[in-house]
């Protein structure tokens, strides 16, 4: 066998088998969001927190080292996202009784939400910041921006992104280690999301590009579970 069949790419495609359309990426999706539901139900939220709590925290030490080291200057980064048959309003009021209510089709948007939820703090949330597990609320959400939020350069003009909301992201110490402004506008056929996230300037570039894809995941799969709800 020569360097260059060696080197050459494997490729393996489905010729023929399973009933129904989908390539075997879109299977493994299927089992792998199966898998992570079950053990989310199989935990619970008490479970989930006992379970992760060494890695929280770790990651709650590394937000508070960088938010510390940084002074209070942040980074930020927008993911943008064009939306088809759907309006912001509507989005928006799914999003709403969502978090008013069971956290599971929260929780169900990215393999990397562990907990969503309300206590006695406020909007908690356990997920993945880059690769460290993070325990931290949002506070001061909500459609009237915070006062960091109006002077932000990622601000859109309010004719065009009329809906906007802005938090701090915090942890259970009060410290603030991240921002968080998302801003939606409506369209001909759906709407537009600016999401942009901001993280202590001195966090490696890695923490804020993952989370522009979390971003992009969490919200695509939210989007589409709001379409099916109203259907």
């Amino acid at each position: 066998m020569t360097d260059n069949q060696t080197s050459r790419p494997v490729t393996v495609t489905l010729a023929s088998g399973p009933a129904g359309t989908g390539s075997i990426d879109d299977f493994e999706l299927f089992y792998a969001r199966r898998a992570v539901d079950r053990f989310r139900t199989l935990l619970g939220r008490r479970g989930m927190l006992d379970l992760l709590a060494a890695d929280i925290e770790e990651g709650n030490a590394f937000l508070r080292e960088n938010a510390l080291a940084s002074g209070g200057v942040f980074k930020g980064g927008t993911t943008v996202l064009a939306a088809q048959g759907l309006t912001s309003g509507e989005f928006l009021a799914w999003m709403d009784r969502a978090f008013a209510g069971d956290e599971k089709p929260l929780l169900a948007a990215h393999p990397e939400h562990y907990v969503m939820g309300t206590d006695e703090i406020g909007a908690r949330v356990v997920e993945n910041i880059g690769p460290h597990v993070a325990s931290f609320y949002m506070g001061g959400w909500g459609t009237d921006a915070l006062d960091w939020a109006e002077d932000a350069d990622e601000l859109l003009p309010e004719a065009e992104f009329p809906r906007k909301m802005s938090s701090n992201l915090f942890l259970a110490d009060g410290t603030v280690v991240g921002r968080a402004l998302i801003q939606f506008g409506d369209t001909a056929y759906g709407f537009t999301a600016h999401l942009t996230v901001y993280f202590p300037v001195t966090c490696p570039e890695e923490v804020l590009d993952h989370h522009l894809r979390h971003y992009a995941v969490e919200f695509r799969n939210w989007i589409v579970a709001a379409a099916a709800a109203r259907a």
